[in-house]
Order: C-alpha cells, then sequence, then structure tokens
C-alpha cells in the first residue's frame, strides 16, 4: 500500500497535571490489573493510594509490587483517603463493589462491562446522579491514537458520508492462553460481552449512538480445555453463545455489521473499516490503543494516515485520568458510564435479537464523546 496521507494537525499538546491529583483505590487484582497499574506510574492526574482483593495474599504482592498498601475491600471502601475506586473485579461483581463505592462516596471507574443487566446498570448511574459522584467504565481504548485518528478522517469529510461499517472480532477460545478462564463461558463474558465493549465503543464513536440492532448467536459443542497454568486439562462449562452476529442500525443512517466469535481458528477479516459515499477509512484494533489508520479515497489506493488525534502512548487508566481531568475542570468525561450504558444496551438487546429472532428498539442513546486532539496527558510532577 503506497503514499501518505498529508495530515494538518498541529503539534501534540500537554494536558497537564492536576493540582491535587484524585486519589485511586483498586479493588481487583487480576490480569488486567498490571496495565492498568503500568499506566499509573505516568498519569500525575492520578495517585494509587491502596490495593485490595478478596484474596489478601494477592493483594499483598500487587500492593508491594506498587509500593502502597494492602487493604481489605471494606477498608478500602471506608478510607478517607481514597477518592476513586477503580473496579476491576470479575464481570458479576462490577456492580456490586460499583454500588458499595458510591455509597461510601466514592467515584467509581470499572472495567467493562457496566453491568451484566441494563437494569442494573441503570441502578448504577441513577445512585452516582443522586449523591453527585461519576461514573467511567473501560473501554478506554477509543481514546488512543487509532480510533481518534480514524474518527478525525470520518469528521474531516475524507470517506465522504458514512454509509456503513464491519466490525470483527474471532478467536478460538480464550482457554488457550488464560489461565482461570472459566468466567469467560458464564453470564458476562462471551466474546459479546468480553470483547464487544472494545467494538460496539468504537462503532459508538465513529458513527454514533445505534437505535435498532437484530442478531443471530450459536455455540459448539465441542469440549474446550483449559491450556495453560495449574488448571490446565480441565474442561470448561460453556452457558453462553460463543458465536455472535449482528446489524447494528446507527441514529445518522449508517449500517454496521458485527461478527464476534470463539469459534474461529484464523481468518483475515479487518478490524474495523467504514464505508462512506467517498472512500473508506480501515480502523486498528480497538483492544489496543494506536496502530496504523489506512484510508483509501477515490483513487482507489490504500494510503496510511499519520496519527492526527487521540492521547499519544495511551494506556489503560487513560479514561480515569482524563475522568479526574474533567472532574477538576467541571465538564463531562469521555469514557463515561453513560457511553458502557448505552454499549450495554446494545449488547443485551443484541442478546435478546438473537434468543427471539425480532429486531430490537434500544431504549438509551448517548452522545458521542468530545473528540480527543492529538495531546500527551503529561508526566509532570505534583
Amino acid at each position: 500500500m503506497g503514499g501518505s496521507f498529508v495530515s494538518t494537525a498541529s503539534e501534540p499538546s500537554v494536558v497537564e497535571a492536576l493540582e491535587s491529583p484524585l486519589r485511586v483505590g483498586l479493588i481487583g487484582t487480576g490480569v488486567i490489573s498490571d496495565q492498568y497499574l503500568a499506566s499509573m506510574s505516568r498519569l500525575p492526574q492520578l495517585r494509587l493510594v491502596a490495593v485490595a482483593d478478596l484474596d489478601m495474599q494477592k493483594a499483598a504482592t500487587v500492593a508491594s509490587a506498587a509500593s502502597v498498601e494492602a487493604r481489605s475491600v471494606d477498608d478500602l471502601l471506608a478510607s478517607a483517603d481514597v477518592d476513586v475506586v477503580l473496579n476491576l473485579t470479575v464481570p458479576a461483581a462490577h456492580v456490586d463493589v460499583s454500588i458499595a463505592a458510591l455509597l461510601a462516596g466514592k467515584h467509581v471507574y470499572v472495567e467493562k462491562p457496566l453491568a451484566l443487566q441494563l437494569a442494573e446498570g441503570r441502578g448504577v448511574l441513577e445512585l452516582a446522579r443522586s449523591r453527585g459522584l461519576r461514573v467511567g467504565s473501560a473501554p478506554d481504548t477509543v481514546l488512543g491514537t487509532g480510533i481518534q485518528t480514524a474518527r478525525d478522517v470520518i469528521d474531516r469529510g475524507e470517506i465522504g458520508e458514512p454509509i456503513g461499517a464491519t466490525a470483527n472480532w474471532t478467536a478460538p477460545g480464550h482457554e488457550l492462553w488464560h489461565p482461570a478462564p472459566k468466567f469467560y463461558y458464564q453470564p458476562g463474558g462471551g466474546p459479546l460481552f468480553d470483547m464487544g465493549p472494545y467494538y460496539l465503543t468504537s462503532l459508538v464513536t465513529l458513527l454514533g449512538p445505534v437505535v435498532t440492532v437484530s442478531a443471530a448467536a450459536s455455540r459448539s459443542d465441542r469440549t474446550r480445555l483449559i491450556a495453560t497454568g495449574p488448571q490446565a486439562g480441565t474442561a470448561v462449562d460453556v452457558d453462553i453463545d460463543t458465536h455472535v452476529a449482528a446489524i447494528l442500525h446507527h441514529a445518522g443512517g449508517a449500517i454496521s455489521t458485527v461478527l464476534l466469535s470463539f469459534e474461529v481458528w484464523g481468518s483475515n477479516l479487518p478490524r474495523i473499516e467504514v464505508f462512506g459515499t467517498a472512500g473508506s477509512v480501515s480502523v486498528p484494533d480497538p483492544n489496543i490503543f494506536d496502530g496504523t489508520v489506512q484510508l483509501l479515497d477515490t483513487s482507489r489506493t490504500w494510503r496510511n494516515v499519520p496519527d492526527s488525534a487521540g492521547f499519544l502512548g495511551a494506556g489503560r487508566g487513560y479514561g480515569l485520568a482524563e475522568m479526574a481531568v474533567a472532574i477538576d475542570e467541571g465538564r463531562g468525561h469521555r469514557a463515561s458510564g453513560d457511553m458502557a450504558m448505552h454499549v450495554l444496551d446494545i449488547m443485551e438487546s443484541i442478546t435478546s435479537a438473537a434468543e427471539y429472532g425480532e429486531t430490537r428498539q434500544l431504549t438509551t442513546t448517548v452522545e458521542r464523546p468530545a473528540a480527543v486532539a492529538h495531546s500527551r496527558m503529561g508526566a509532570l510532577a505534583v
């Protein structure tokens, strides 16, 4: 693929450190916590205070590596030196921990999904509003240069009027790499609830909210064996659909087709492509923060697009840092509970549409968050 799209973007700006960083208490020390902790060490908008887990030995190990205190979950929630709870528990515990944090007067930033059911997610957001607290939610990968540069291409009209998109994530199954993958095959897991938030949040960021969905889903009867770790060789019970296909109708008129699967051993499908009246844009992996955006216009030649928007060098936790800045500035934050709620509505509607063979009308909507200027969070001393 030759050529290069010439960006008119200015040099990246720097998001300044806050006078008083948001003090963070982390609950849940699973695999994903390592990525959050790695990012937090370079985000002056945040200060990690304590770590908690039901497994106190594990909490102590993680806390020691991060040079902070290990506390019980109850003690962390009661701590006066914690402003926000970073909820990295398993999906089935997201709502209970988020509600407990809000009742304790803490803001919440939760791993995806926000909840397993729309009604529970709505309860979390209503409680937060009633107490003047914030709820943020992963994925924040959409704030990186990959998705934001693709959005910039679309918003500048480089592909004309968006007509549709395709989004595909496929794999043979998480049991091949994860040492404790059983929760991926229970309600709240599966390709839809595990990987769907990255792709659906990206589609809403690129094309706006969804109004209706139709879908089909299935699961195979093959035996799944854990391949690594202490449970290697153990069979995994499958209680969710493992192959999901959906059609999303966006409020702006575009139509997205989505494939999410734990049943595909290999494919060359694009991650995300958006098609317009004057061209197409190829979007990098939405499970990471960067990657090369490619543009095809009426010349019919794919060209790499230099980064023109998004946080440079971002990682998990940047959504929480941006929330800290938004609280300080008195504005809405981008990786918001409202976005997570709309994505949860899409996923629940897909599940229902697949089960009953009917098109479902969503009950929520959300505004596209403000675009992220080409910027660095800034590793400045506080």
